[in-house]
């Protein structure tokens, strides 16, 4: 998976990747947000689920400005809420510094599994013993593949100082702060939430022709469905994901 940038936030996280199809964005969303709530359940003695819901997954347009414009969105997570004075600042995982400056971000990662195979064989089973250092590439937007990485940079170094600029006036919570939250306190009122897009775009005309182009697909695909249940041959469209088969009950 090609990740272009990230941010996870206290109770929700922002990725800007560039999938192969829409089979490797779920397999990757799946396997990424199942260890971190393995992680999180086990950090915090979190006894329910971890996520509210399911991912939502927006399609960003090839429109240059489109893409640029949700990579602004993520660098201001932090400031724009008035938590920290800069994305700099922000004490959870960010990809702020790696593309500001190129560096590969590095994670740790504890194979769990292994982990797991020596506490049955009743073997010591720290988690030192399974920690290893890994390392993620960022990738520049499709629409920089042909820039300098210099010259984005430069661009995302440029709006990181716009993002500051823009909070310098403001009172933040700080760094400090954000550490000391309990993390099962819940605000006693929850913001609404707005219904998230389906497209980011630029242009009308490009909105509306992704909107027609989904609305067909959603069309071809309920026909598909329809004839699945009829027992006539299912032609699904290219990219989706067809229905699971109906339950086989035993014959007694």
């Amino acid at each position: 998976m090609k990740v272009c940038a990230f941010v996870y936030l206290s109770n929700h996280c922002h990725l800007l990747l560039v999938p192969e199809d829409a089979a490797q964005l779920a397999s990757f969303m799946r396997y990424v947000n199942s260890k971190i709530a393995r992680e999180v359940a086990r950090l915090h003695g979190w006894k329910e689920k971890i996520w509210g819901r399911r991912y939502t997954d927006i399609v960003v347009s090839d429109e240059p400005l489109a893409q640029e414009s949700r990579l602004r969105y993520l660098l201001a997570q932090g400031c724009k809420e008035g938590l920290v004075a800069s994305p700099r600042h922000w004490p959870g995982a960010t990809c702020v510094k790696g593309l500001m400056t190129g560096d590969e971000v590095e994670g740790v990662w504890i194979d769990r599994t292994e982990q797991f195979k020596a506490y049955e064989r009743r073997e010591p089973n720290p988690d030192t013993l399974f920690t290893n250092r890994c390392r993620l590439e960022l990738s520049p937007l499709p629409c920089w593949a042909d820039t300098p990485d210099h010259r984005w940079r430069a661009r995302v170094r440029r709006w990181v100082r716009e993002v500051e600029d823009s909070a310098r006036d403001k009172r933040v919570l700080g760094r400090e702060a954000i550490l000391r939250q309990d993390p099962h306190s819940k605000p006693s009122s929850e913001a609404r939430r707005s219904p998230a897009p389906r497209f980011h775009t630029i242009e009308p005309t490009v909105r509306r022709a992704l909107e027609w182009s989904y609305h067909l697909a959603r069309l071809a695909y309920r026909q598909a469905v329809e004839d699945l249940r009829q027992g006539r041959k299912a032609h699904f469209p290219a990219g989706c994901f067809p229905p699971a088969t109906a339950f086989v009950p035993l014959q007694i």
